[in-house]
């Protein structure tokens, strides 16, 4: 369409008298234009593809093998949240110890509808320590401080607790005092269950009873205090006593890793590839961009699938929520401390901007570090490096994934196999899929990739980090 400029021209005779040269619209008809490549707004740095080590997975996959782990329902509760209305699901009852291996649906059926929906306001003592524990709390929504008594004086924090965390179970199995104080930091929405109640439906189902005594009279297993068998050793004796013998238990279903998939099949007209070729290979770009988006979903699934996905993958027990909302400075000393060589940070660029905040806020000057290259945001030297791939919820709450990598370090790795059918990159392959009677050429873009934790301690996720709160926000 021609400019306002030139039409205004072409309708003024006097402009042809006056004009001396060529105009500049005239002559771009006849010139080539400087052109880019087709740029895409979706391409993201994708730093957790580029610095994750890559163990090659000839069958396709990946075994971790770990010595033998007592498990004791040491996990969250998942309950049913429908508006208002809070129901806890009878099977995450099973999550309690005591109740790992009871297997008997009506009566876990009637212990979750024995479950209360309970409010706590800010500051409000949920349980206190010393007084008789009479209940089971599960947190359906808030923060929960956890306080114990000091060797010396006061109190002291023992982490915070929030959504599908519980306490109090212990009481279930025998009278016992609180040995915490259980305070709610935000307004709480809790559900609980009396002890009384408890030891009602125990009366009408004898199998429960029976389940409570054998738990109570059952030897336990030894175990270090990572929870794994444990290894006899003899040490600090002197002469010649007799020595404990011993061996390596090892888990006996190691969880498997298969390679997982992301494709797409990309179509072109066979004239746009014969006839519009120049100066750009038009396939060639257009499989260029297919593959960008590939790789954007294959880090994608890496962080948020619900079966591999380093944010579902993460131990509770190494798991932490922020102590006061925004992600601090104090927040990030105790994701450290839960792991050695933490390798680097992943978290949304938010959440690094906010966490930049509470330095600022507390007076901490971070300079930063080097980085493959690239300076970047960091603490204690370990790097934070930006992924878009970690949501932010509604409410403004993300998470920091904090990773120990290399198989030789028990750390994540990532999986792949190299040298497949019509490879394009390593692990990826594009294959001719052939033409169709409407002339479109069609290709199979195919990426082949899973991650694996090969111990706990190398992944922890840092939640309920806000990134929204801001100088004028809130009260100082």
């Amino acid at each position: 369409m021609p400019s306002s400029e030139g039409v205004a021209h072409a309708q003024d005779p006097m402009h042809f008298l006056s004009q001396t040269s060529l105009s500049t619209t005239a002559a771009r008809n006849l010139a080539h234009t400087t052109k880019s490549l087709p740029q895409m707004r979706g391409i993201s740095s994708r730093w957790l593809l580029r610095i994750l080590p890559w163990v090659q997975v000839a069958g396709g996959t990946y075994r971790v093998n770990q010595r033998l782990t007592y498990t004791v329902g040491d996990g969250r509760f998942d309950l049913d949240v429908n508006g208002s209305r809070i129901r806890v699901i009878p099977q995450e009852l099973r999550e309690i110890p005591l109740l790992r291996d009871f297997t008997d649906s009506q009566v876990l059926d009637a212990l979750a509808g024995a479950f209360e929906q309970r409010e706590a306001a800010a500051g409000e003592v949920i349980a206190e320590a010393g007084q008789q524990a009479d209940r089971v709390v599960v947190i359906a929504h808030g923060k929960v401080d956890k306080a114990g008594q000091s060797e010396y004086a006061g109190q002291v924090s023992h982490g915070t607790l929030t959504d599908g965390d519980y306490f109090g179970e212990q009481c279930l199995a025998a009278e016992q005092p609180w040995q915490f104080t259980f305070t709610a930091k935000t307004p709480c929405t809790l559900m609980v269950l009396d002890r009384d109640e408890f030891a009602r439906i125990t009366e009408r189902a004898p199998g429960l009873a029976e389940h409570i005594t054998a738990y109570a009279t059952r030897p336990r297993p030894r175990t270090n205090r990572r929870g794994e068998s444990e290894i006899e050793v003899a040490s600090g004796h002197s002469g010649e006593p007799e020595l404990a013998g011993t061996f390596v238990d090892y888990e006996t279903s190691p969880r498997e890793y298969p390679l997982q998939v992301a494709q797409s099949v990309l179509r072109v007209h066979a004239r746009v590839a014969d006839l519009y070729n120049g100066p750009m290979d038009q396939t060639e770009q257009q499989l260029r961009l297919t593959i960008e988006a590939v790789r954007e979903r294959q880090e994608h699934e890496m962080v948020n699938h619900p079966d591999f996905g380093l944010l579902h993958n993460a131990d509770p027990a190494q798991r932490i929520s922020t102590r006061t909302g925004p992600p601090t400075p104090d927040d990030m000393d105790e994701l450290l401390s839960m792991r050695r060589q933490t390798t680097f940070f992943l978290a949304h660029r938010r959440t690094i901007a906010a966490f930049a905040r509470e330095c600022t806020r507390a007076g901490i000057f971070e300079p930063g570090t080097e980085f493959n290259g690239h300076h970047v945001v960091a603490w204690r030297g370990v790097p934070f490096l930006p992924c878009n791939k970690i949501p932010i919820s509604d409410t403004l709450t993300s998470s920091v994934i904090a990773l120990r990598t290399g198989e030789d370090n028990g750390g994540v790795i990532g999986l792949h196999q190299t040298g497949i059918p019509d490879e394009y990159e390593p692990s990826l392959s594009v294959r001719f899929m052939g033409i169709d009677d409407r002339a479109v050429i069609s290709y199979l873009v195919s990426a082949y990739f899973s991650v694996a934790v090969l111990l706990p301690s190398a992944l922890g996720v840092l939640e309920n980090a806000e990134v929204g709160h801001y100088d004028d926000a809130r009260e100082r």
